[in-house]
């Protein structure tokens, strides 16, 4: 079976020898090792030397030449927004405070659908919408990428 072995980040790597896409939610472009079928039918083993989360548009480097194009797809989320920064800032350190997985763009917060967590973000303040989009959380302390049960920390075994 043909191996992607490197990781190129979106605009890194020539769209013209593009072989395929992978379509992924966020569980499945958090690995090191494992195969995949992109959407033309091409079959390959990732295989990278360290686990990794995989971006919209990165392309994976095929051993044999070309790459597939990765594709995030949308997820059901919440996203999470408030009247002051201060209040902003309130909320971001509360799911800190619980090690939950989190993406940060201008004026949101963005993280899994929780409905324990959107009441707790309600009371504190917050505006909560539940919406479709690609779940890119950010990068841990530690360089992990929370889980939203708690964190993944830099550890020896594989997320194969």
């Amino acid at each position: 079976m043909i191996r992607a072995l490197d990781v190129s980040p979106a605009g890194h790597w020539p769209l013209s020898e593009r072989r395929d896409v992978v379509r992924l939610g966020f569980e499945d472009r958090y690995r090191r090792r494992r195969t995949y079928k992109a959407a033309g039918g091409l079959e390959f083993l990732l295989d990278l030397a360290d686990v990794r989360l995989l971006s919209d548009g990165d392309g994976l480097k095929l051993e044999d030449g070309g790459y597939v194009a990765v594709e995030a797809l949308p997820e059901q989320l919440m996203e999470v927004d408030a009247d002051s920064p201060g209040d902003f800032a309130r909320l971001a350190w509360h799911l800190g405070n619980r090690h939950l997985a989190i993406q940060v763009g201008p004026g949101w917060i963005r993280l899994r659908e929780d409905h324990v967590i959107a009441d707790l973000l309600r009371r504190l303040g917050g505006r909560v919408r539940m919406i479709a989009a690609p779940f890119t959380p950010e990068a841990g302390a530690y360089g992990a990428v929370g889980d939203g049960h708690g964190y993944k920390q830099a550890h020896p075994h594989s997320h194969e």
